[in-house]
C-alpha cells in the first residue's frame, strides 16, 4: 500500500458512501475544521473563477463552491462518490453550476483535462495523502491543469495532528508500529495490519517543502483546528450563532496558522499560487 493502489482507493470510497458528506457535522470539533476549510475557500476563490474540484466526494465542498462561483468541474476516482455528488447537486439545487462530472485518477488528469484550464483547483479532504509514492505525479497534474498565477487549495492528513487527536489509541498500538509510522508518516498494512484507513500523514514542514520543490508559492499553511481539539463536550454547549463561537473561529484561524500550531489539526490546509512563467 506504500505503492499507490487506485483500485483500493476506489473501493474504499465507493463503500464509504455519504459518510464523506456527514463527517464535517459529526461534532463541534469537526465543524471547526469545516469552518477553517471554508475560510480559505472563501478568501481565495472568487466569483467568476472556473474551478476544478479533485477528490470531490459526495459534494460537501462542491455545494459551497457553487455558492461562490461557476462553472465547476467535479472529479473523483470513485464512481460511487461521483454519483452521490451528482445526486446531491440535483437534490439541493446547484447542479446548474456544475459544468461536468469526471471520473478520473488524480495522477492521470492529462487523460481527461487540458492544461491551464482552471483559475483555481481545490483538492480538500486529503486526496494527496492517498497517492503515496505517486504524490509528485499527482501534484504536477494539479499544477498542470491550473492556469499560470492561479490558486491551488488543498488539505492533507496531519501526522502530529493525528497523534494529538487520537493519542489514547496511539499509545495502545505497539511501540514498533508507532515508531515506524512516526518515522515515515505512512499508515500502511505492513505496519498497522489490515482493516485500517491507509494514508500518508504529513508534517507541516514536509508539506511546505513538497509544495515549494514543485515551484509553488505557498501563501498559507494552517492546521484545520488546534485550540478546540479536545473540547467537544464544552463546545456542544456553545451556540454556534453566538459571539462566543465567532470569537473561537477568529482565534482558531489565527492560532492554526502559527508556527507552533500548524501541525496540531487532523488536516493541514495549504493555499498556493502557481508560477506565472
Amino acid at each position: 500500500m506504500r505503492d499507490y493502489d487506485p483500485n483500493w482507493i476506489r473501493r474504499y470510497f465507493d463503500e464509504y458512501g455519504m459518510k464523506e458528506w456527514g463527517r464535517w457535522d459529526a461534532s463541534p470539533v469537526e465543524r471547526v475544521k469545516w469552518f477553517l476549510h471554508l475560510h480559505y475557500l472563501r478568501e481565495h476563490v472568487v466569483p467568476g473563477d472556473r474551478v476544478l474540484e479533485v477528490g470531490a466526494g459526495a459534494g460537501r465542498f462542491t455545494q459551497e463552491l457553487a455558492r461562490i462561483t461557476s462553472p465547476i468541474v467535479v472529479s473523483d476516482i470513485s464512481p460511487g462518490q461521483l454519483e452521490l455528488n451528482r445526486s446531491n447537486a440535483r437534490r439541493l439545487g446547484y447542479a446548474s453550476e456544475i459544468e461536468e462530472w469526471v471520473e478520473c485518477d488524480m495522477c492521470a488528469l492529462e487523460e481527461v483535462l487540458p492544461e491551464h484550464a482552471f483559475d483555481a483547483t481545490v483538492c480538500y479532504g486529503g486526496p494527496l495523502s492517498y497517492v503515496f509514492d505517486r504524490r509528485d505525479a499527482a501534484l504536477e497534474q494539479l499544477i498542470r491543469v491550473t492556469r499560470p498565477g492561479g490558486k491551488l487549495l488543498l488539505s492533507v492528513m496531519s501526522l502530529w495532528g493525528g497523534v494529538h487527536q487520537y493519542l489514547d489509541g496511539v499509545l495502545q498500538t505497539s511501540l514498533e508500529a508507532n515508531r515506524e509510522v512516526i518515522a515515515t508518516g505512512d499508515l500502511a498494512p505492513d505496519v498497522v495490519g489490515s482493516g485500517h484507513h491507509y494514508c500518508h500523514m504529513f508534517r507541516a514542514e514536509e508539506l511546505r517543502h513538497f509544495l515549494e520543490v514543485h515551484g509553488l508559492e505557498v501563501l498559507v499553511i494552517s492546521a484545520s483546528n488546534s485550540l478546540s481539539t479536545h473540547h467537544a463536550d464544552f463546545l456542544g454547549e456553545v451556540d454556534e450563532c453566538s459571539p462566543q463561537w465567532d470569537l473561537l473561529m477568529e482565534m482558531e484561524a489565527e492560532a492554526s496558522r502559527s508556527a507552533g500550531a500548524c501541525n496540531m489539526g487532523s488536516h493541514i490546509i495549504a493555499v498556493c499560487k502557481t508560477s506565472r512563467a
